[in-house]
């Protein structure tokens, strides 16, 4: 291994997955205008369809090198245990990397192959949190755990289907998988983004946190949830997502401060929690209403996932390599906005004017990409070099 004072990307989980996701988040979003856009015809998936790419790709792909980067990390700062690190981080990387690219090349039995290194990635994963929990019985950290293996799970499903096994699995493995990614932002973002507001606005502000809502917003996300994958009740969805985006409102207006919106890193998290509660409302009106089911699925990935994990990124970058986190580099503004752009194009200006779908989705796929070129071009070296306080990790 290089020289960790000078090189030190694999001495932390966030440093090799973060700089992964940046990329993919750049290099995925290119294939697929191509594909969508201008008709390239490119080798994804076999048989499968680039639509079915584009999906499984952006949840597993994009989303699990986010989680995997975020999760080592802060299972470290949990238990006091150091996780993967080296050889065995270098060797996650690696299953991640082979499923990525056995989707995109032109390989003999490339769903096989994508396959194994996606269920080992996965699996693999799970014994690298699951390892310091386990060593110091911190049993509260079993929730999160759990919804690992059930992506794990989840994206099994998917395979199953895109290999002739199981007919209705590339459905549930994609929905499965993109609900499991927003019931994680839902968790880490009630444990950290009161605790960030608190101590970034500058105000003699305390977020409140009622337990009723805890309570209440999971329980009705997972029946949500499962009735939405595994059922056919359109109208009793429609009316669960309009508690939940009730209750998710609750709390965003529980957790708001004037203070906000001059902080790039507390804007850009408390927007994409908003986004979130906004999908299911979109969820309620595409069944009522007949719009198309693609713009809650959108408000959920772009506005939701894809804001939130861009600016936790962006955070806990800064936070472990040493650097200031009130400071942030002031070009996370207009990342964020491009992000913002994103959604709004792929979301909102359909639902004004239809008649320019394509061309909305263009606009969205290059904010996209401006955004996460933004975010690598300036993280990379971060995540690349050692921490400038001199401290491991």
């Amino acid at each position: 291994m290089p020289d960790s004072r000078y090189f030190a990307l694999f001495e932390l989980g966030f440093r090799p997955f973060f700089l992964a996701a940046g990329i993919f988040a750049v290099v995925s979003m290119l294939l697929w205008m191509l594909m969508y856009q201008f008709s390239v015809s490119l080798p994804v998936g076999g048989s499968l369809s680039p639509v079915t790419w584009h999906a499984h790709e952006m949840i597993y792909g994009y989303a699990m090198a986010v989680i995997a980067g975020f999760l080592l990390t802060a299972v470290s700062n949990w238990t006091g245990i150091r996780t993967w690190h080296g050889a065995p981080l270098v060797t996650l990387l690696a299953c991640w990397v082979v499923a990525r690219l056995a989707w995109i090349l032109p390989l003999a039995n490339s769903l096989p192959l994508a396959a194994t290194a996606d269920l080992l990635f996965m699996c693999g994963l799970m014994v690298g949190v699951s390892l310091p929990v386990i060593r110091v019985r911190q049993w509260k950290q079993l929730g999160i755990l759990s919804k690992l293996g059930l992506m794990a799970i989840a994206n099994g499903l998917f395979y199953a289907g895109a290999l002739g096994f199981l007919k209705p699995g590339i459905r549930w493995g994609l929905y499965a998988g993109l609900y499991l990614v927003l019931a994680l932002i839902f968790v880490m973002a009630r444990r950290v983004l009161p605790f960030f507001i608190e101590r970034g606005v500058g105000e003699d502000f305390i977020p409140r946190n009622r337990s009723w809502l805890d309570m209440a917003s999971l329980m009705l996300f997972l029946v949500w949830a499962t009735l939405d994958v595994f059922t056919q009740q359109p109208m009793l969805v429609a009316w669960l997502s309009l508690g939940l985006m009730a209750l998710h409102a609750v709390r965003l207006f529980d957790w708001h401060t004037p203070g906000i919106w001059t902080r790039p890193l507390l804007w850009s998290l408390y927007l994409a929690y908003g986004f979130l509660a906004f999908g299911f409302l979109l969820k309620a009106l595409s069944i009522w209403l007949g719009l198309s089911p693609y713009l809650p699925l959108h408000a959920f990935a772009v506005g939701g996932i894809g804001l939130m994990t861009v600016g936790m990124m962006s955070r806990v970058a800064l936070g472990h390599t040493g650097r200031n986190v009130f400071e942030p580099p002031r070009i996370v503004a207009p990342l964020f906005a491009a992000v913002v752009l994103a959604m709004l194009a792929r979301v909102v200006l359909p639902l004004v004017d239809n008649g320019h779908y394509t061309l909305w989705i263009g606009i969205s796929q290059i904010a996209w990409m401006a955004g996460f070129a933004i975010f690598s071009v300036v993280y990379i070296p971060l995540l690349m070099r050692p921490r400038i306080d001199g401290r491991p990790g």
